[in-house]
């Protein structure tokens, strides 16, 4: 990327223009990560000045006690498992929504769904009606790139009413993501329902395994892809303060699953809440700790 033709994309991101698939895919494939970097973050700022926030999130499997397995600083509960049937699966997100209150609750996948709907397509809105009922806000785990038909997938959830969803990948190789965000920001163009972008993947290989310079690259393009989806999401837990910190200036603005227990057995530096604010505070950021998305008015 020479300084004329960042300068250029500078200049059109500020002035609000969105870069075209050509510019993105021709970004996707330029090495010089830093101006990249600086790309993004200047969409970012541009969207959210210097605020990240933040969610403390407990996962529990459906047939675990949720009212033992959720501690009261959660703001989200995802309910983790594969259920082995509708009415099972059902009772779980009831019992989760009756200890979760106000809070979010988010369960399953998109998979689930289809293979509790026993492949028929049919029956899919039956399973997401019954679900939205219980008190499901969101569908935890939405992968586009194991939908079948992610167009379709997309306007059935938003048919049900679940229209602040969050979209990832599971394992897409590197050189196929930058599509894949791109038809994320073209879902979003037909059926605003996407509120949160996660472009590095949920499945990690450790036979392969991503470097730190593809993922925050792979974070910068989700940003600059995608500048109609409001957030670009950065998972904790999986990967760590470290590429997380770096990834907020690459263009995320939310670190998705803090720890909701306010153990310190290593000290009160390492308490997982003091750990998120003090990194987002050192990346440069204002950190802001937030609900769960999807929560019904």
């Amino acid at each position: 990327m020479t300084t004329s033709t960042f300068d250029q994309f500078v200049e059109r991101v500020e002035a609000g223009e969105r870069l075209s698939a050509e510019d993105i895919h021709a970004l996707g494939s330029t090495p010089d990560i830093l101006p990249l970097g600086m790309l993004a973050d200047a969409l970012r700022r541009k969207v959210h000045a210097t605020r990240v926030t933040y969610v403390r999130v407990a996962s529990c499997k459906f047939d675990a006690a949720f009212s033992e397995a959720v501690p009261p600083a959660a703001r989200e509960i995802r309910v983790t498992g594969t259920p082995d049937s509708m009415d099972v699966a059902t009772s779980a997100i009831s019992a989760a929504r009756a200890v979760a209150g106000d809070r979010t609750v988010a369960a399953f996948s998109w998979r689930d769904v289809e293979r509790l709907a026993d492949g028929e397509s049919a029956r899919v809105p039956r399973v997401l009606n019954a679900w939205r009922d219980a008190g499901l806000d969101t569908i935890a785990d939405l992968a586009l790139d194991t939908m079948s038909d992610p167009p379709v997938a997309l306007r059935r959830l938003k048919a049900a009413g679940f229209d602040r969803l969050t979209v990832g990948i599971e394992k897409v190789a590197v050189s196929e993501r930058v599509a894949l965000l791109l038809a994320a920001a073209a879902l979003q163009d037909e059926l605003a329902c996407i509120h949160a972008l996660n472009p590095l993947p949920a499945a990690i290989s450790h036979l392969r395994p991503t470097t730190g310079y593809e993922d925050v690259k792979m974070v910068a393009i989700g940003r600059l892809a995608a500048p109609n989806i409001p957030t670009i999401q950065v998972d904790w837990p999986r990967y760590g303060p470290k590429l997380a910190q770096v990834a907020l200036t690459f263009g995320a603005d939310d670190v998705y699953g803090v720890s909701p227990s306010d153990d310190a057995p290593e000290g009160r530096r390492r308490a997982p809440l003091e750990e998120i604010r003090r990194n987002i505070e050192a990346a440069g950021f204002e950190a802001v700790e937030r609900s769960g998305w999807g929560r019904r008015a």
